[in-house]
């Protein structure tokens, strides 16, 4: 069975965190370099994780100021 590529692993398992309420909308992120740090990655595998959220509107980029949690309702369902 092929392995779940690093980024879709990740950022599924920071929407369950969203989903259990460990994590809630409006909260900032933590920035790239520290959530490579966390999950022991390159800074590029989290830019793809906030890519991947940002298209199902997990989150939304605020330039100058973070990356932050939108509100569950408005997010894309999953196929």
């Amino acid at each position: 069975m092929p392995q779940t590529p690093d980024y879709i692993r990740i950022s599924d398992e920071i929407i369950g965190d969203l989903r259990s309420g460990k994590v809630k909308s409006g909260d900032k992120l933590p920035s790239i370099a520290d959530m490579s740090d966390r999950f022991g990655v390159s800074s590029s595998t989290i830019q793809m994780v906030y890519v991947r959220l940002e298209a199902l509107r997990v989150i939304r980029r605020h330039q100058g100021k973070g990356i932050f949690v939108t509100d569950p309702k408005t997010w894309m369902r999953e196929p």
